[in-house]
């Protein structure tokens, strides 16, 4: 699933609950659904912030590329 699917699903999911016109059950199960959702967007978004490279234009005008901040590697 690419991600704006699952965050477009895990925005319905949450709709759907805060409507709050569903049963108990069904409403515990989405809300299962959309914590595994949260999850796995939440990694992929980390993964993806591990790779971002930054483009700092230094004072002579040159662009220098830098790991994003934070990255331990």
């Amino acid at each position: 699933m690419k991600f704006e699917e699952g965050l477009k699903k895990l925005e319905d999911i949450v709709k759907t609950l805060d409507e709050g016109k569903i049963p108990l059950d069904e409403a515990l199960g989405l809300f299962k659904e959309g914590l595994g959702l949260t999850k796995e967007l939440s990694r992929r978004l980390d993964e993806v912030e591990k790779k971002v490279d930054i483009l700092i234009r230094k004072e002579d005008g040159t662009v220098e590329k830098a790991p994003f901040p934070g990255d331990d590697e």
